[in-house]
């Protein structure tokens, strides 16, 4: 008699075991499509590239295996060593600028202020618009005959000149960006407990010490996630190099990136093999940033 409730308990167990047996099967169903087009889309190509790096691949396909050729020709190449130069440096600064701004006004924004969905959409609406339109309208405005010329009475053509070419772009994206960033910073600030705000004001706390010891320190996830994500983007800038400087990435170099150098490689010298491993060596320099990144503010932002 001891016995029957250990049989209907194994009984009973089985439908269960079935049943999640088969939700999970529907689980793993409905990820394989997505999964799918993410490994034929993104780790294929990403595959290929890798394979292709290691041939002297022109445009009639393979030729032959050149091995490590065609990155001991980027690491000697000095037109690719600005490059990587003029990315770097325009990601040092665009990204720490572009969450300035962005987070500036999402504090405007996120105060009390009359009008505030207006000014929302119209901070965001640059995000919005076309690259090529916001880039064509810069370069006649920044012309030396153009309206920031009139205004400063100078006429530096600063999108033709190597001293400013690239920070000219740097603070054209820092503006058409800062609306995006606003719109992740203004959702973090919107889920910080008012009760923190409450107890420093019983404290006596002012409005500058507030936003330094509570604000911005409870905001850290915002930061690793905009630091994270528009670093990459400005790591992969091109299509404003490209129209600012008839792609050339002139003057003089000055707007010569690591994907505008991919871009000529392949699209008009048609060296794939060249292109391709220039591909790979910035991914990891992407990856390696990311990882640090990851180790740094993401590991503080876990803690």
């Amino acid at each position: 008699m001891a016995a029957a409730p250990e049989t209907i308990n194994r009984s009973d167990r089985a439908p269960f075991l079935g049943f999640r047996l088969k939700e999970g099967l529907w689980g793993y169903a409905f990820v394989l499509l997505p999964m799918a087009v993410f490994g034929i889309f993104f780790l294929y190509p990403f595959g290929y590239a890798i394979y292709i790096s290691f041939f002297q691949w022109g445009i009639l396909g393979k030729q032959h295996s050149v091995g490590f050729h065609n990155y001991h020709t980027l690491w000697t190449d000095h037109t690719f060593h600005i490059a990587i130069k003029n990315t770097l440096e325009y990601t040092v600064v665009v990204v720490p600028l572009e969450m300035a701004l962005g987070l500036s006004v999402a504090l405007i924004v996120n105060a009390k202020i009359r009008a505030k969905t207006f000014f929302r959409a119209a901070f965001y609406f640059p995000s919005l618009a076309s690259s090529v339109a916001i880039v064509t309208i810069a370069v006649f405005i920044l012309s030396s005959d153009g309206l920031l010329n009139h205004i400063l009475g100078t006429h530096r053509p600063w999108f033709s000149e190597q001293s400013t070419a690239l920070w000219s772009i740097v603070g054209l994206n820092a503006w058409t960006t800062s609306g995006t960033i606003m719109l992740f910073y203004l959702a973090a600030l919107q889920s910080i407990s008012t009760d923190v705000y409450e107890a420093a004001a019983l404290d006596g706390t002012n409005g500058w010490r507030t936003f330094w010891k509570i604000t911005f320190p409870l905001l850290r996830p915002a930061h690793f996630f905009v630091l994270v994500v528009f670093g990459i983007g400005a790591l992969k800038l091109f299509d404003q190099a490209f129209l600012v400087s008839g792609g050339t990435g002139g003057p003089n170099y000055a707007t010569y990136t690591a994907v505008l150098y991919i871009y000529l490689n392949a699209f008009k010298s048609f060296e794939f093999g060249l292109a391709a491993a220039a591909g790979v060596v910035l991914f990891v320099i992407i990856l390696v940033l990311t990882l640090l990144q990851r180790a740094t503010i993401g590991r503080a932002e876990i803690g």
